[in-house]
């Protein structure tokens, strides 16, 4: 029972990664615009995330710094695609590699740190149930803000008329800029947004996730996280459902090796990979449901009429 609940309680955590920077990067999505350098945005934020944690010694600093180095790097990708019109796939593309190479450098000198100790977080009460107390209840509170934030963006996108807008520059920018919408500073404020929430999911795995930094940690984290928005056909509650079956993939193997399953650990290690690609491949079976879904104008430049 104890290790089947540890297998539940490191699912929720390894999904909160994917969570979060998914839905960031379904926010861009809404938005009209592909971001494929969520995973360089992840590294960025979490040298900066760890870096500060261990000059500052607060968790919460960390985050911060995270989200601030994800959504400075969105911003510079935003002016890139938005204002001077590059190539959303090339630009996202040269993020990634670049985050890749400036956080192996920037931290170099952090390779050998450790983080202060951390306290235990656990819900009252909860956390003493037999089985869902360890599997619920003794998560870090960036477990429950994750879910809080599939929450507060569903309520956001379909609920608020700054979430129809989004939507509707997602959709048709050309009809939301004769309607008078600054189209280009609401999809710059989009990436924006999700760039910090990606740079907070880069910060969680340094800070939280494997308290440690080194190099390339993410892992191919931030892939996963872009090919789950369409896994999801770009509705948050699936983003965040679809995470936790990646997330359970991901701990799937701790798990197998535990209880001394003879299967080869490469095979194991690949799983997730593996999953992602066999779900794409399924859902591209069906292009009409990806077509019904997908907003319409994802990937397109918008060239605003004089």
């Amino acid at each position: 029972m104890d290790s089947t609940a540890l297998l539940v309680a490191s699912t929720f955590s390894a999904g909160t990664v994917l969570a979060i920077a998914a839905l960031g990067l379904l926010i861009n999505e809404k938005a009209g615009i592909v971001n494929l350098g969520a995973e360089g945005m992840m590294l960025c934020a979490a040298i900066a995330g760890f870096a500060t944690v261990v000059h500052t010694g607060n968790i919460w600093l960390g985050f911060v710094a995270g989200m601030a180095a994800g959504a400075i790097l969105a911003a510079m990708f935003g002016v890139l695609v938005i204002w001077l019109n590059t190539n959303q796939y090339a630009t996202g593309l040269a993020l990634s590699i670049f985050g890749s190479g400036f956080s192996a450098f920037a931290g170099i000198n952090y390779v050998q740190q450790k983080l202060p100790e951390q306290s235990q977080f656990s819900i009252p009460v909860l956390s003493d149930i037999p089985f869902l107390g360890l599997a619920l209840f003794r998560q870090h509170p960036m477990v429950y803000i994750a879910m809080a934030l599939t929450g507060g963006l569903i309520w956001f996108l379909y609920r608020t008329r700054a979430g129809l807008v989004l939507r509707s520059v997602g959709e048709s920018p050309e009809s939301a800029h004769a309607l008078g919408y600054p189209v280009r500073r609401i999809r710059l404020a989009a990436v924006v947004a999700g760039g910090a929430l990606c740079g907070l999911a880069g910060a969680y795995v340094s800070v939280v996730y494997t308290p440690l930094w080194v190099e390339g940690m993410i892992a191919g984290k931030g892939w996963i996280a872009l090919a789950l928005t369409t896994f999801a056909t770009w509705r948050p509650a699936r983003v965040l459902l679809g995470a936790y079956l990646f997330g359970g993939v991901t701990m799937l193997q701790f798990y197998l090796q535990g209880l001394g399953v003879d299967v080869p650990s490469q095979f194991l290690t690949a799983l997730p990979y593996l999953a992602t690609i066999v779900v794409l491949v399924l859902i591209s079976r069906n292009p009409l449901w990806i077509r019904v879904n997908m907003p319409s104008s994802i990937g397109k430049p918008f060239y605003p009429e004089a």
